[in-house]
């Protein structure tokens, strides 16, 4: 299960979750959950604008979905590339950020990673998710320059280390179910 407090002595908040493999036809709300993020408003808007994930894509990658435990809502998911080892994606619904499923993403990604026999992924940070990665343990490498006109800012280039396979990693031990 998914915990994260969201005040100095506030009760913890929870979202109950689970991480499936994606499958084709949760497309359509893969790319939902993308063009509606709030993390891409203002000068970002146009980068998701026209963005798609197809069918065809969630078949050809590691495509991962975190969905609410017993209505299949879906509150993130992550695509995890393996050669060369690169996080593609990864997106969290607006109104469940701060309750960890981030964490639950990325504890599984670390375990498809470990099992896959990677030490690290790379991660091209969208700016303002940085900290975020950071607190997971990800290490700063250096800066993915703007590519106009498809990315128009400079990009955080970080690595995001992975234990040894069946080591779990990290502060998301514990958090409940997954599927793989």
């Amino acid at each position: 299960m998914a915990t994260s407090t969201t005040r100095p002595g506030a009760a913890p908040r929870r979202a109950a979750a689970y991480v499936r493999r994606a499958t084709a036809r949760d497309a359509k709300r893969l790319t939902r959950l993308v063009r509606t993020s709030r993390a891409y408003e203002g000068h970002y808007a146009p980068m998701v604008a026209g963005y798609r994930v197809g069918p065809d894509y969630i078949e050809a990658h590691r495509v991962f979905a975190a969905v609410e435990t017993g209505t299949d809502r879906l509150l993130g998911f992550y695509s995890l590339v393996l050669s060369p080892p690169e996080l593609d994606l990864m997106f969290v619904a607006d109104d469940v950020q701060g309750l960890g499923i981030g964490r639950l993403l990325v504890g599984h990604l670390r375990g498809e990673a470990g099992r896959a026999g990677l030490s690290g992924v790379r991660v091209v940070s969208h700016p303002p998710a940085e900290g975020f990665y950071r607190s997971m343990g990800a290490l700063r490498t250096g800066t993915s320059t703007a590519r106009p006109p498809a990315v128009m800012w400079d990009r955080p280039e970080l690595l995001l280390p992975v234990g040894a396979p069946g080591e779990e990693t990290g502060p998301e031990r514990g958090e409940g179910p997954r599927a793989g």
